[in-house]
């Protein structure tokens, strides 16, 4: 089972996403919801780092959740979230 217990996130320039991190034991994925996902989550958002930063925090809940369901073991290294997933 996935947990994030890792606060950290930040924004990705080059993908337009907020880059997030989980942990099944020892093994770490990096996940990233791009800005349409958090359009969708958070209207207001804004079209800035700091509005998308905000957003992801606001919602850091509902987004692991939808994180947690798309996450297979050993699968890969890197999960991206989209509007779609929300």
């Amino acid at each position: 089972m996935i947990e994030f217990p890792n606060l950290s996130r930040s924004y990705d320039r080059t993908r337009r996403a907020v880059r997030f991190w989980g942990y099944d034991s020892a093994i770490e994925a990096s996940f990233f919801i791009d800005e349409g996902a958090l359009k969708r989550i958070q209207p207001d958002a804004g079209s800035s780092e700091s509005g998308f930063l905000t957003a992801f925090d606001s919602n850091r809940d509902r987004i692991c959740a939808a994180a947690a369901r798309m996450y297979v073991r050993g699968s890969r290294g890197s999960y991206d979230l989209v509007a779609a997933n929300f």
